[in-house]
């Protein structure tokens, strides 16, 4: 069965070319679930979230433009995507997911924009962060996040209306560099004692589990997991400056 489910995933993302996405996704779900098609979500601008149908499929176009982005599809980064819903949604579901996939999109492909502005206007900001989150994942995967991969993810980003400041926040937990705990809380490594202590409070308050209402459950361990980071980062800061 596993074996099964990563040709799938395989499938899909060496079959289609360039942007891997479907724009009709929530129209057709919509359609699917009212029995008519005259008025779609792409039209209905008005309606604030995402459903949980959306949201997974949406989130799967997202890792499949990730895969692809250094030109290379990483068996590793297959595997956590794969595992992911598994683990999350279960056999059964997992394979729904990936045949409405498969026919939303057989026939239609868009650029990242439209997904992501789609999600953008539907979801909390704070759920979009850890979006960004769960993308760096599944880069790091196959043991490294390549440039290539930073700058889709970055594309991405901008389309989601994130901020610069927590873009590089999320790829600081996720690549380390000497000053990786400063660009974790958002300050420069010549901050005062006073501003590492204001900015982890406005952190850990930022990315605090509990301001992610989502029913995903990859959105909700990158939440904890983003919470941790902000917490290491300041403990590491204390430590090197002994306050």
């Amino acid at each position: 069965m596993i074996r099964w489910f990563a040709a799938i995933l395989g499938y899909f993302i060496f079959r289609l070319p360039g942007a891997i996405l479907g724009f009709l996704i929530g129209s057709f779900l919509d359609n699917i679930n009212s029995g008519s098609g005259s008025k779609t979500i792409f039209r209905d601008f008005t309606r604030q979230q995402v459903s949980p149908a959306d949201f997974e499929l949406n989130l799967l176009s997202l890792c499949s433009i990730v895969i692809k982005a250094d030109g290379q599809v990483s068996q590793r980064e297959l595997d956590y995507v794969r595992q992911y819903f598994l683990s999350t949604y279960g056999k059964d579901k997992a394979n729904a997911i990936f045949r409405t996939f498969n026919e939303v999109i057989k026939n239609r492909e868009v650029s990242a924009k439209n997904i992501s502005t789609y999600l953008s206007q539907r979801t909390r900001y704070e759920v979009r962060l850890q979006l960004l989150h769960f993308l760096f994942g599944i880069a790091q995967a196959d043991g490294a996040v390549s440039h290539l991969e930073i700058e889709k993810i970055k594309e991405i980003a901008g389309y989601l209306r994130v901020g610069i400041h927590d873009f590089e926040s999320i790829k600081a937990m996720f690549i380390k560099s000497a000053d990786n705990a400063y660009k974790i809380l958002e300050i420069e490594k010549a901050a005062s004692d006073d501003d590492v202590k204001r900015a982890y409070r406005k952190m850990a308050k930022k990315y605090h589990p509990d301001k992610v209402i989502t029913e995903n459950e990859a959105i909700k361990k990158g939440a904890e997991e983003k919470f941790k980071e902000v917490q290491r980062a300041y403990e590491q800061i204390q430590k090197e400056r002994g306050i």
